[in-house]
């Protein structure tokens, strides 16, 4: 249960600090005893799992690392996903500590869910900005490559995604067992935290709501533009899809698109067959209602497609509306 969200920011009074382990070799001495930061994402579920009931897990979690543990609030996604953001700031021993307390939580419900099935080597994706990922990445590519080398865990950095005005930050997907996972961590904070510009890179952590204020949004040529109007039902954007896709958009009787609305607040209208997009193929779809809803359904919406293109069951769907 996710109750009381206003005590999910920490307070600055924390539980004394554990006996530190001893410091990664990367940074410098004095790197590891300034304030730094980093932040991840977690499924709107797993947001639940974190903060546990009356913000008690979330409250422990600081307690046993030293760590300030902030998480974006119900429906603050970052940009193109429906995942929260969680960032955890101090020393950087009491942030790796805090994010493995959080990876084990998280492991360990998968596992609850699914058993001796459950594969070991799961994903963690760290947002990073993108003036810092050349650090990580390093010379023709030696640095990431001695990380992966050197942690086991795959590591990828996602290219700059330009569908999103204003978003500076990219994702940097950490595969592998929780061992993995933490050496890879460890490395990468460990040179961003060598960057004395790096702890001062963040104002305030989930402010991406505020890039899309009065700003032409979506992929481009899909024809989305915000109206620089109030925060209310009054904003619309229009995405194109496929002609043969809005089938597995709309759903059996509508199912589809009436949950996408429910679960998001905003109205979504489609257009009639033979009503495209200037110059495609594709069907117009609408979507009305505050910024945050709109960013949400449109997620939901591709996130349909994209996975039915991913599993090859296009050609199977019929078409209803």
């Amino acid at each position: 249960m996710e109750s009381n969200e206003s005590s999910y920011v920490s307070s600055p009074e924390l539980a004394p600090k554990r006996p530190s382990p001893p410091p990664p070799k990367s940074p410098t001495s004095d790197s590891l005893e300034k304030p730094t930061y980093i932040r991840f994402l977690v499924s709107n579920a797993a947001a639940g799992s974190v903060i546990g009931k009356g913000g008690s897990t979330i409250t422990d979690f600081q307690s046993q690392s030293g760590a300030r543990i902030q998480l974006s609030r119900n429906q603050e996604f970052f940009p193109g996903t429906t995942d929260r953001i969680i960032m955890i700031s101090g020393l950087i021993d009491d942030v790796l500590k805090a994010v493995e307390l959080i990876l084990s939580k998280l492991l360990s419900e998968i596992n609850l869910e699914e058993g001796n099935d459950v594969d070991p080597r799961t994903k963690v994706r760290l947002i990073v900005p993108n003036s810092f990922c050349g650090g990580i990445i390093g010379k023709g590519g030696a640095t990431i490559k001695s990380f992966i080398e050197e942690s086991q865990a795959g590591i990828k950095i996602s290219p700059q995604d330009n569908n999103y005005y204003g978003l500076n930050d990219r994702l940097v997907t950490v595969t592998g067992t929780l061992e993995e996972q933490m050496r890879a961590v460890d490395m990468i904070l460990s040179k961003l935290s060598e960057d004395l510009h790096y702890p001062q890179s963040v104002n305030v952590p989930f402010s991406y709501a505020a890039a899309y204020n009065g700003v032409n949004y979506g992929p481009a040529g899909g024809g989305g533009k915000f109206q620089n109007n109030k925060e209310d039902r009054s904003n619309s954007m229009t995405i194109g899809i496929a002609d043969e896709h809005i089938g597995l958009v709309v759903g059996r009787g509508g199912r589809n698109i009436m949950d996408i609305s429910q679960a998001t607040g905003a109205r979504i209208k489609i257009s009639d067959r033979g009503d495209f997009m200037s110059g495609t193929t594709d069907r117009k779809v609408t979507i009305t209602g505050s910024q945050r809803a709109i960013r949400a359904a449109e997620t939901m919406i591709m996130q349909k497609v994209a996975y039915a293109s991913e599993k090859g069951v296009m050609h199977e769907i019929s078409l209803e509306e």
